[in-house]
C-alpha cells in the first residue's frame, strides 16, 4: 500500500491538498494569488493539432474554475520518437500554443521525454484577486447550481477509439457528435468563470475526469451539504445516448461509480439505469459547475448560452440533503 504524503502547511498556502480543489493556491506579497495546476494525457483523437488544443484547454480549466486567469505555460511531453516523426509532436504543440494564444497565456517552455506512448499537456500558472478564489468548499445552502457544458465527451471518444476513422468523417455515425465533442473541448472556461464571478458564485469546480457526480459531490461534501440535481435539466451531447446504448461506455465510469456509491440517490430505479453512463462518464476538458444565488441564475445561464455554451442550472446546493450526497431525480 502506498504511504500517503504529508500535508502540506504554509501561512501562504491558501489552497493545498486537504481540500480535494482543481488547483494548488499561493497568497503573494501584493494581495493577489498564485493559482498553479498540471494536466496531460495519452492522445483521445487522430488530429494532432487538435489533440494538443485539447490538451491545453484543459490544463487551463483548472485556473478558470479556481476564480483565475491563466499567465504562463510549460509544456510537459512524452513523445515515443522512434515511432512517430518529430512533425507530427510539432502539430501537437502548435495546437497547444494556439489554445494559449486564444486564451492570453504564453508558452514560456517545458520538457519533453522519450517515452512508449505520446503524452501532452501543460502546466499553467494563474493569478487572481484573493476576494475572486473560486473553491470546493464555498457553497452556501440554496444556491443554485449552473453546468456550463454539455456531458458526454468520454464516451464519444470511447467511440471513436474503436470505430474506424471514417466514422467521424462526413456522413459517417460520428459525425455530428464527435463535431459537438471537439468544439466542447476546444471551448476555454475563460467566458463560464467570467459569468460566474458575474453572478456572484462562491464556489466551483470543472468536470473532468471524475464526471458530474465525481466532481460535484466534492463541492456539496467541501461546503457541507448535500445537492439537489435536476436529471431533465442536464446538457448532454447530441448522439451520446445511443452511442451508451450500443456500448460505448468508458471504462472510467465504472470506477467513478464505484467511487461515488454512498453519495447517490437515485429518484428511481428507471433513471439510475439511464443516466448512470451519462453523469458519471469522464469528461475531458468539461464545463464548469459553479454555485450562484438562485435570483441570479437565470442571467448567468443566458450569458452563456448566447456566448454558444451548452449551459443550464441543473440543480441547487442545500442542507435539506445529508452532507456530501446528491439527490438526482
Amino acid at each position: 500500500m502506498l504511504r500517503h504524503l504529508r500535508t502540506p502547511s504554509h501561512p501562504d498556502l491558501l489552497v493545498g491538498t486537504d481540500t480535494a480543489d482543481d488547483a494548488a493556491v499561493w497568497r503573494r506579497p501584493d494581495g493577489r494569488v498564485l493559482i498553479a495546476t498540471v494536466d496531460f494525457f495519452t492522445p483521445l483523437i487522430d488530429d494532432a493539432r487538435t489533440w494538443g488544443a485539447i490538451a491545453a484547454t484543459n490544463a487551463a480549466s483548472d485556473v478558470y474554475a479556481m476564480g483565475g486567469r491563466p499567465l504562463f505555460a510549460l509544456n510537459i511531453v512524452a513523445w515515443p520518437q522512434g515511432e512517430l516523426p518529430l512533425d507530427l509532436l510539432g502539430e501537437v504543440l502548435a495546437g497547444g500554443e494556439q489554445a494559449a494564444a486564444d486564451g492570453g497565456w504564453l508558452v514560456v517552455g517545458g520538457h519533453t521525454v522519450d517515452g512508449p506512448e505520446p503524452l501532452y499537456g501543460q502546466a499553467v500558472i494563474g493569478e487572481a484577486d484573493e476576494a475572486d478564489l473560486l473553491t470546493n468548499n464555498g457553497g452556501r445552502d440554496g444556491q443554485a447550481l449552473i453546468l456550463t457544458k454539455a456531458l458526454g465527451t468520454g464516451v464519444v471518444a470511447t467511440a471513436v477509439k474503436r470505430l474506424d476513422a471514417a466514422a467521424t468523417g462526413s456522413g459517417g455515425r460520428l459525425e455530428s457528435s464527435y463535431r459537438a465533442a471537439v468544439a466542447g473541448m476546444t471551448t476555454l472556461n475563460a467566458a463560464a468563470a467570467a459569468a460566474a464571478r458575474r453572478a456572484g458564485a462562491t464556489a466551483a469546480t470543472d468536470i473532468t475526469g471524475f464526471g458530474l457526480v465525481g466532481h460535484l459531490r466534492k463541492v456539496a461534501a467541501g461546503s457541507g451539504l448535500g445537492a439537489r440535481v435536476d436529471l431533465g435539466a442536464l446538457p448532454v451531447l447530441d448522439g451520446v445516448r445511443a452511442l451508451v446504448d450500443d456500448g460505448f461506455v468508458p471504462g472510467g465510469t465504472s470506477r467513478n461509480l464505484a467511487d461515488v456509491a454512498g453519495s447517490l440517490r437515485w429518484g428511481s430505479e428507471a433513471a439510475r439505469q439511464r443516466w448512470e453512463p451519462i453523469v458519471a462518464d469522464p469528461q475531458t476538458s468539461g464545463g464548469l459547475v459553479f454555485a450562484c444565488p438562485p435570483e441570479r441564475a437565470a442571467d448567468a445561464v443566458a450569458e452563456l448560452r448566447a456566448g454558444g455554451h451548452a449551459a443550464a442550472r441543473i440543480g441547487e446546493l442545500t442542507a435539506a440533503v445529508p452532507v456530501g450526497v446528491l439527490d438526482l431525480a
